[in-house]
């Protein structure tokens, strides 16, 4: 009789198309998979009348209930977005594979106005990302924005009843859901950087040393390995390194793109202040042999020398 990998992942629409492809893919490959849905804090925030609890810091609210089942060993795999996952893992955890990555840029959804510069002036941009309205706002001072919350259908269909002039959202979404349709125009990483790990999955096991069945465990780990894409682990770990050494929280205007090029790897860094007035942004190459770690970190180091943290504190 076959193991069972147990994947768990939260139940929205796109959670759930992440989770499949990763289960069809086991699969397919000859793995007997089968998922859990878990409901998270992050869920919940998402639903009218939520209250937030007064030690909510905004860090791991997709993922906390998640890992209790995956620490607990009622799961054996979690699938995330990687964006969702603090920079830093609790140690009974590790981030065993990283897929391929998908396109990681932003996209304008507005079927009136197919760009953000044909949008009229004063237009409302549905948006709760601090870092997307900071960097809209550097494009477009006079934008105005609107609190849009819950899964892209819905969010699509607030924009459809007027609520919202425009959306702006994450182009991997749209890509994995079919609704590419919607997207008028993509971003370049330039106009508006993308969120550290924007567009990847992560694949988030039990660390080697945590185990709860260490034969079962390393089943898992070695079921698993062939997901594994090396150009987006170094990119998105360079990219996780730079808000690591910033600050390492989601809700902070800080974007970090890093893309394969000719045999070395390019790293794009932008923080920008909250009403867009002002930005600090880098761009640095390094060989395909070096450690992302160290590229990310002196990405970082470079624009706190340039003042990034001054613009990170207007944030808070």
């Amino acid at each position: 009789m076959k193991e069972i990998i147990r994947i768990g992942s939260r139940g929205s629409q796109l959670a759930l198309w992440q989770a499949n492809h990763i289960l069809y893919a086991l699969r397919d490959a000859g793995y007997h998979a089968e998922l859990e849905i878990i409901r998270t804090t992050g869920d919940r925030m998402q639903q009218p009348g939520f209250v937030p609890p007064p030690n909510l810091d905004g860090k791991g609210i997709f993922i906390k209930e998640i890992e209790e089942a995956l620490q607990e060993g009622r799961i054996d795999l979690a699938v995330h977005c990687l964006k969702d996952l603090p920079t830093q893992l609790a140690s009974q955890f590790s981030l065993a594979a990283i897929p391929k990555r998908a396109d990681a840029r932003d996209v304008w959804v507005c079927e009136p106005y197919w760009a953000l510069h044909t949008l009229p002036e004063g237009g409302r941009v549905g948006t709760t990302s601090p870092r997307r309205r900071a960097q809209l706002l550097a494009l477009r001072p006079d934008l105005e924005f609107v609190e849009i919350r819950g899964n892209i259908d819905t969010r699509l269909k607030k924009l459809e009843k007027g609520d919202a002039d425009a959306l702006v959202l994450a182009a991997a979404g749209l890509d994995r859901l079919k609704r590419a349709e919607w997207v008028h125009q993509r971003f370049s990483p330039e106009e508006m950087c993308p969120a550290p790990g924007q567009g990847a999955l992560a694949l988030e096991t039990r660390a080697i040393d945590h185990p709860v069945d260490e034969a079962h465990d390393a089943y898992v780990r070695n079921a698993i390995a062939f997901f594994e894409h090396p150009h987006t682990r170094f990119c998105t770990t360079a990219e996780r390194a730079v808000l690591n050494a910033l600050g390492g929280g989601c809700q902070l205007p800080i974007g970090a793109h890093c893309t394969p090029e000719d045999g070395h790897y390019r790293l794009y860094a932008q923080v920008v202040a909250p009403d867009g007035e002002a930005m600090v942004q880098l761009s640095a190459t390094t060989p395909c042999t070096s450690d992302p770690n160290e590229l990310g970190e002196q990405i970082a180091a470079d624009l706190i020398a340039r003042g990034a943290l001054n613009l990170l504190n207007a944030s808070v």
